[in-house]
């Protein structure tokens, strides 16, 4: 069984060609990482497949089996997507524990229950009474988005850039967070540069992105190659020109 299911995805900004022709699986119970350079595509695959405006989007993209291309972003979360930011925005004046009641609105009493639970396994009990993300540090506002994650129980989870801005510390404390969500009942791709993160999760696919294509695919073994010789060294072996800079300033928007 397939938690997301990405097939043909090519999208525009405007004019300009972002992602080519991608095709990428998550299935249930497993933990999947899409790695590339700056530019490459990666944080555009996860706005378009979240649906975020002003992205042009033609292909797949379902989730256990139901096509949410081309629906709003609030349809394709009740179907059981969710996306964790690279940059956890601030809420100002909105408790998460408000959040969290606005969400059981549609999910029901055990979205609150849920969360309760999550407050208490990762440590964010006190943060539930204070505004969403104000005045917390990286690893907190990410700690509270997987709290969110969890109060909601999706089917597929992309998880941008989760190390962005983080410590050595706080990269653990937020990967062995993830690390605890895993079950048969979610997907994860989690969206990163660097292989630093990967030290503290179980990884069972690692896919390579450049020039808005998947490139190379293969287990944890390909996290360690790209370590050892980074990018260039692919870009080289592969015979693929340097990420143009329009990619490159539209990449994290």
């Amino acid at each position: 069984m397939t938690a997301l299911s990405i097939t043909g995805l090519t999208t525009r900004f405007g004019e300009l060609l972002i992602l080519d022709g991608v095709d990428l699986e998550v299935p249930f119970g497993e933990l999947h990482v899409l790695m590339g350079p700056n530019g490459s595509g990666k944080s555009t695959l996860c706005h378009a497949v979240m649906g975020r405006p002003g992205y042009l989007a033609e292909g797949s993209v379902k989730v256990d089996g139901v096509e949410v291309l081309g629906k709003p972003v609030e349809e394709r979360a009740r179907v059981g997507l969710f996306e964790g930011f690279q940059y956890p925005v601030e809420v100002p004046g909105v408790t998460l524990r408000e959040l969290i009641g606005e969400m059981a609105v549609v999910g029901g009493p055990v979205v609150g229950k849920r969360a309760e639970r999550a407050a208490e396994d990762l440590d964010l009990a006190p943060f539930l009474d204070r505004f969403v993300n104000v005045g917390l540090s990286g690893g907190e506002k990410k700690k509270s988005e997987i709290l969110q994650l969890l109060s909601l129980s999706p089917k597929a989870a992309v998880l941008d850039e989760i190390d962005s801005g983080l410590d050595v510390d706080a990269v653990r404390d937020v990967a062995q967070a993830v690390e605890g969500m895993r079950s048969d009942d979610l997907g994860v791709l989690v969206i990163t540069h660097y292989a630093r993160v990967l030290r503290y999760l179980d990884v069972d696919r690692v896919h390579v992105m450049m020039k808005g294509r998947i490139v190379r695919r293969g287990g944890r073994e390909l996290a360690d190659e790209l370590d050892a010789k980074g990018y260039e060294g692919l870009r080289a072996e592969l015979g693929l020109e340097p990420e143009e800079s329009g990619v490159d300033f539209l990449e994290g928007l």
